[in-house]
């Protein structure tokens, strides 16, 4: 699944947050969203590093032109790995980078037709001359995944997100094959499990929805993956799954809307980012959403961003969020 929106304006604003279950957090806290960086080119998936920089992946304009940036603390954008794959495919949808994770050292990388890049960029420099993707070891996953057996194959590999699970494996999720898949410290491949579909809560497209995974985070003890849902990408209908460390997949919590990423948090619970409302023309300006979900439900925490794509966490108190706008924004409280 990919995902491909008109550019439209930034947002300054300031939102109320409520229910914290945390001391260090009060009950409610104004939040505010400013502007940090602009002018990116499709910002997909968003890290930090140990100097607290924050890293963005840049799916390009369609003309094989993603990257890798650094941001530095002045919102600007400095490229460290150029010429990644990016291209316009059926629908006029973007293929190209997804999302990164820095883990064992390395910067794992995320490419279109699901190849998985992996870059030393210890000790980059602003000002320094950016890597090339050409030169990067490459593991190429698409036929591996297309190849596999499911039980309701899609034909389709897109994997998307990434984290760390048990013994230091990596763990994605494949948007377009609906499933989970895990990659051994020693580099062997598997389907670690699959996520299901729900019935079409809506009289428009096909009777079954696809899940779409999105997000996946580990707390320890399970995995959360989100799920964005295919069209007609209803509303309220998407699904949080947990899937314990021998791949069952059971509900964690429904009743989202269109979810692109999870995020656990300092405090108990996690954050999630809405994409958007779907509506006649795609998913509508300004109606993406970074929710705070707890054992007892969820609630808004900000409201009214645009398209959104990703968030990551700075420090207790800042968070930054990125966008198809080509922006990414800081938020504070």
């Amino acid at each position: 699944m990919n995902f491909k929106s008109p550019l439209l304006g930034s947002l300054v604003a300031a939102f109320l947050l409520t229910g914290c279950e945390d001391h260090r957090i009060p009950a409610v806290q104004t939040i505010q969203v400013t502007p940090f960086a602009s002018g990116l080119a499709g910002p997909i998936g968003l890290e930090k590093d140990a100097g607290g920089h924050i890293w963005v992946a840049e799916a390009g304009s369609g003309q094989n032109d993603g990257r890798i940036s650094m941001l530095t603390p002045d919102g600007k954008a400095h490229p460290v790995i150029t010429g990644f794959d990016s291209e316009v495919i059926m629908g006029g949808e973007l293929n190209g980078l997804n999302h990164i994770l820095f883990a064992d050292g390395v910067l794992y990388i995320l490419g279109a037709h699901s190849k998985l890049y992996k870059a030393n960029v210890v000790g980059f420099k602003p000002g320094d001359t950016p890597m090339l993707a050409k030169d990067l070891p490459v593991e190429d996953m698409q036929q591996f995944i297309l190849d596999y057996n499911f039980a309701q194959d899609t034909q389709d590999t897109h994997l998307y997100n990434m984290t760390v699970g048990p013994n230091g494996d990596l763990y994605f999720t494949d948007a377009g094959a609906n499933a989970l898949i895990r990659r051994t410290k020693a580099g062997v491949w598997s389907v670690f499990a699959v996520i299901p579909g729900i019935t079409n809560p809506t009289p428009v497209g096909p009777p079954f929805v696809e899940s779409v995974p999105t997000g996946i985070v580990f707390d320890g003890q399970k995995f959360l993956v989100s799920t964005l849902l295919g069209f007609p990408f209803p509303a309220n209908a998407s699904i949080i799954y947990q899937v314990d460390q021998a791949g069952a997949v059971s509900v964690y919590q429904g009743g989202f809307t269109s979810l692109v990423d999870i995020n656990l948090t300092t405090d108990p619970g996690a954050l999630v980012v809405q994409h958007g409302v779907f509506g006649a023309m795609g998913f509508a300006p300004n109606t993406g959403q970074i929710r705070r979900v707890a054992n007892n439900g969820s609630s808004v925490a900000v409201d009214g961003l645009n398209l959104p794509t990703d968030l990551v966490q700075m420090d207790a108190h800042t968070y930054y969020v990125s966008g198809l706008d080509g922006n990414v924004q800081k938020v504070t409280y």
